[in-house]
């Protein structure tokens, strides 16, 4: 059944990329969401919609949490399956940029994280795996990042950790080689499964994190919360995703 359900969230999730990318130079609608650097496109919520209604039809038992909240089940728990869906991660940079953006989904069977999809969507790569199956980019497995230390490796943080010292990010920055701010959870996710970067901190919503937190552990990296209150994936979290010797030097830190 896992088998039959992957196959074809792989495929939704090309379809869906396809239409996003063939959209990328049209003219959409842009509204704000909590401030002038929240934004939520006509786009967004056309991959949503189109999204939760294909998943209804491949896992008819399941609940869905998806960000824009469009056709949304009511869901506190994670009894049975659950479906967390970010329809369009990296908004801003899909609008100002036309780069750094994916779409993410993710599927938690009775708690627990199970699988999980990273579509890169401008090089059109497909991060998945999960159930003990492992992580592949499209067809190809990865193997675990070297497990380095917070000296030899670039990090990412949210610009708005580093600004306001949440945690004292911005000394845990400058202990590292380098530090780099995507703006898109799908991207920065994507880096540290590659080892491209050693670690990820973020103040992270359910949708951000669900996905990235399947395939991170899949490959046996650190999912932990920095804000000492445990991840919860229905919350938001302040979470970090690093190799593990990274993990610890940044963990040793931030306290």
């Amino acid at each position: 059944m896992l088998e039959e359900i992957d196959s074809r969230v792989q495929k939704l999730l090309h379809q869906i990329n396809q239409a996003t990318l063939a959209q990328l130079n049209s003219t959409y609608q842009v509204a704000t969401k909590s401030d002038y650097s929240d934004l939520v496109t006509s786009i967004d919520r056309q991959n949503e919609r189109t999204i939760n209604e294909q998943l209804r039809e491949i896992d008819p038992a399941a609940r869905i949490l998806s960000e824009e909240g469009i056709g949304d089940d009511e869901v506190t728990n994670l009894a049975g399956h659950v479906w967390i869906v970010d329809p369009l991660d990296g908004t801003l940079n899909f609008v100002k940029q036309h780069d750094n953006f994916g779409i993410m989904l993710a599927l938690y069977i009775d708690g627990r994280p199970v699988l999980g999809y990273i579509m890169d969507s401008v090089n059109g790569d497909l991060y998945h795996g999960g159930n003990h199956w492992g992580v592949f980019k499209n067809e190809q497995r990865l193997v675990p990042p070297t497990d380095t230390t917070l000296r030899q490796s670039l990090i990412a943080v949210s610009s708005s950790l580093i600004l306001r010292n949440v945690a004292n990010l911005p000394a845990v920055a400058q202990a590292a080689s380098g530090l780099r701010m995507y703006g898109s959870a799908a991207k920065e996710m994507i880096g540290v499964l590659t080892g491209e970067l050693g670690a990820y901190v973020s103040w992270l919503k359910p949708w951000d994190l669900a996905a990235g937190r399947v395939l991170a552990e899949e490959l046996g990296l650190s999912v932990k919360s920095i804000d000492g209150d445990g991840i919860n994936v229905l919350s938001s979290n302040l979470v970090l995703v690093a190799t593990n010797g990274v993990a610890r030097d940044i963990l040793a830190r931030t306290k």
